[in-house]
């Protein structure tokens, strides 16, 4: 099976999202971000609107933070009072990206995918960052605001993702133990982290493209 899935990492402003949208346009695959939502949604049966809205609740959440539901790849059944708990929309999410990764080749970013799917032979494991004064500048740039504004969200989305990361996983959010591949894109075109990730693709899958 040469299948193979990119798991990005990324914290906020760095291009993870940039990046993977080459991979997936390179290689004619799916990129899964939001979208995993509605495909979670449908295999569970519980609304994407639940889902989406858990999402946008947990990122003002305190209990990131303050506790730990280590995924282990248990669903919780629709009869318990947990089927839609924050754990339980996380596991059906792990379940899709597993499924996915026996069928098809993708990018995924995020949702703790380098944890979910670490049993997959194929996977390609890698951390996006940059210096964060580089990360303020491109997020003043994308979103037109100004640098204290930048400042804010870069801050506010980088700690979200840690704590959703460790919540879920237990592990620490930018440990290197966790990746195959750490890029600093302060130093690499977008392009040229794409390229890097191809030829760990090739090594890994013996693909040629």
């Amino acid at each position: 099976m040469n299948n193979f899935v990119v798991a990005i990492t990324r914290t906020c402003g760095s291009g993870g999202m940039s990046i993977g949208k080459l991979l997936s346009d390179y290689y004619a695959i799916d990129i899964y971000d939001r979208k995993l939502l509605q495909l979670a949604s449908e295999d569970s049966g519980i609304s994407e609107e639940l889902f989406a809205s858990v999402d946008e609740s947990m990122k003002k959440s305190m209990l990131y933070r303050v506790s730990r539901k280590v995924y282990t790849g248990e669903l919780i059944p629709p009869e318990s009072d947990d089927f839609t708990s924050n754990a339980n929309l996380f596991a059906y999410q792990a379940k899709v990206l597993k499924e996915l990764a026996e069928r098809e080749s993708y990018v995924v970013i995020g949702r703790a995918a380098d944890y979910v799917l670490k049993d997959f032979k194929n996977l390609i494991r890698v951390y996006i960052h940059a210096p964060k004064e580089i990360c303020i500048e491109r997020e003043m740039k994308r979103q037109g605001i100004n640098r204290r504004e930048a400042a804010a969200y870069v801050e506010k989305m980088d700690k979200y993702r840690e704590a959703y990361y460790t919540y879920h996983t237990g592990r620490e959010w930018k440990s290197a133990d966790n990746f195959d591949l750490c890029l600093d894109t302060s130093k690499f075109s977008y392009e040229e982290a794409a390229e890097m990730i191809k030829s760990m693709i090739r090594i890994r899958t013996g693909n040629t493209l």
